[in-house]
């Protein structure tokens, strides 16, 4: 039986989600900030860490970075509003399997739990995944080539680089298919009949990624109890896709500069060098000059050849190809039938700007999908707040709600505030009639106060 973290302030919302959960199957452990969160992940093992983006002391990020310093590697899945969706994609890069959008729908939340815990979430929980050209169709690659100039000159790219043994620089915003673009890259090249290894840079902490990258020997460091072979050795012959290159701390980039103008590893712990053959991909969505953390002679080393993966704002001409995708993605592991989409959702995908990208895409589909009974997918199986953002496009997150409604877990946080002060007014600043209003205790209340600067 899973054993599930949560970690959410809003005390009545989190009695929801444990009731829930536990009814699911699942051992709850609730913890209402980052502190009490990050105790309870130093004295208990959990499969799985549910989070709200917004604590009372921090954010749900810092629940994450404690983890990658106690070097423990758990799928994490982010709770948010709407309008965080940019901060919740910034996450992913940080190690985080997943988000989801408030108002939590139980089906949506049950669907990203599951798949967190299950096969789907093995990779990210080692860090590491594998293919082979045999199994290159059945590991996920959610993308569309597509017939737009901009996926010309990137397919383009792709077939020119790849028979070389040049190391490539892959940018890109997340959620657009950089590791699609490296495999693509591997699978194309001489080396497609050896490993390609990815590793996920972002989920790894200063003293895991030496390990996972150059393995070490046993008794080299503290829980180090076998000898562990690294993912340079893992790829020998083949491909190491670096996927958020510009996470490794300073040390590491060192020894990677080295390995790769010296081609030989040092693991851990050990006295003697290994030799490797491995071509490198590397991946960013950042600026790695720019930041001030990167090396400039290792940026110059693994940017022997650049491509510059496009946002899915900047691919319109191929966006159906990629619905009619994950539509039919969606309903084989879904078990839907869904063949149509309302004209109102095209309306509203055609206008939404996709700041997660393919992977926001992918999620949304699958979303609405799941929520779709019938043959038809309509405008109520989306986001409700994609919705009252696309057709209040003027409509600033301070004026959306109201207190005609006030159950506050049916509202995201962006909204949170405005309807407090509504309630608060309507309640003539009782503050216990405002919280009973508000479905949430007086704690809660003073709580959120505090956090929106409420007098």
């Amino acid at each position: 039986m899973a054993n599930i973290l949560l970690v959410e302030d809003d005390t009545t919302f989190a009695t929801i989600l444990e009731n829930f959960l536990k009814k699911k199957g699942f051992e709850v452990v609730v913890k209402y900030s980052v502190k009490s969160g990050v105790e309870a992940l130093r004295n208990d093992t959990f499969h799985l860490i549910l989070l709200d983006y917004r604590l009372g002391d921090g954010i749900g990020l810092d629940v994450v970075d404690a983890l990658r310093q106690q070097g423990k590697v758990i799928p994490s899945i982010i709770m948010t509003s709407f309008n965080d969706v940019r901060t919740a994609v910034k996450a992913i890069r940080q190690g985080v399997f997943d988000y989801i959008t408030k108002p939590v729908n139980p089906d949506e939340l049950l669907m990203v739990v599951n798949e967190a815990l299950e096969g789907k979430s093995a990779e990210r929980i080692t860090a590491v995944s594998r293919i082979r050209e045999d199994d290159a169709d059945t590991k996920g690659l959610d993308f569309v080539e597509g017939t737009s100039t901009a996926a010309r000159k990137l397919h383009e790219y792709i077939a020119l680089v790849a028979p070389t043994d040049m190391s490539v620089l892959i940018r890109g915003e997340s959620g657009t298919g950089k590791e699609y673009v490296a495999r693509a890259i591997h699978q194309m090249s001489m080396r497609a009949d050896k490993p390609f290894v990815s590793i996920d840079c972002g989920t790894l902490s200063k003293e895991l990624a030496s390990s996972e990258l150059f393995g070490h020997i046993k008794g080299s460091f503290t829980g180090a109890l076998n000898d562990k072979t690294g993912q340079f050795v893992e790829a020998s012959g083949g491909t190491l896709f670096l996927d958020e290159i510009g996470n490794l701390s300073y040390d590491v980039q060192v020894k990677l500069l080295r390995a790769l103008q010296e081609r030989t590893i040092q693991p851990v712990g050990a006295n003697k060098t290994i030799n490797v053959d491995v071509r490198v991909i590397a991946a960013t969505n950042e600026d790695l000059l720019g930041s001030g953390k990167f090396r400039e002679d290792l940026y110059h080393r693994i940017n022997e050849f650049e491509i510059i993966v496009p946002a899915l704002r900047d691919r319109r001409g191929d966006f159906q190809q990629f619905v009619d995708f994950f539509v039919m993605k969606a309903n084989n592991e879904l078990g839907r039938e869904v063949n149509e989409l309302a004209d109102e959702v095209n309306e509203i995908f055609s206008a939404y700007d996709w700041p997660g990208n393919l992977r926001e895409l992918k999620n949304v589909i699958k979303r609405m999908v799941l929520l779709s009974p019938g043959s038809r997918a309509e405008a109520s199986a989306l986001p409700q707040e994609m919705v009252y953002v696309i057709k209040n496009p003027l409509t600033t997150t301070d004026q959306v709600p109201s207190a005609d409604n006030p159950d506050l877990r049916l509202h995201s946080e962006a909204h949170e505030r405005k309807l407090i002060l509504d309630v608060l007014q309507k309640a003539k600043y009782n503050k216990s009639k405002a919280a009973q209003m508000l479905n949430i205790d007086r704690k809660t209340l003073y709580n959120k106060m505090e956090k929106y600067g409420i007098e």
